[in-house]
């Protein structure tokens, strides 16, 4: 099973945004999944937006959904998490 390093407990996981270089600062341009949708871990789930591409994020784990940032015009930096998924 699958767990946090922060916040979500021993039955779920965060999805942050990874360290990509140097880029400080995405943008979380679509949910590929409702909130509160099952999914899959390695399930595509986000696609966020650097200066230079669009990357999919794949949920940590197999669980709940549970997004905490929208899609939006709002930067995020890196290492924010994202949304959780409940594992238990």
């Amino acid at each position: 099973m699958a767990t946090s390093e922060e916040g979500a407990g021993p039955a779920g996981a965060e999805l942050t945004i990874p360290q990509m270089g140097v880029v400080e600062q995405v943008l979380v341009v679509e949910w590929l999944v409702e909130d509160g949708s099952q999914v899959t871990a390695g399930e595509p789930v986000v696609v966020i937006d650097t200066d230079k591409a669009e990357t999919e994020l794949e949920a940590p784990a197999s669980g709940r959904l549970h997004v905490l940032v929208p899609a939006g015009d709002e930067e995020v930096a890196v290492g924010t998490v994202l949304a959780t998924v409940s594992t238990g």
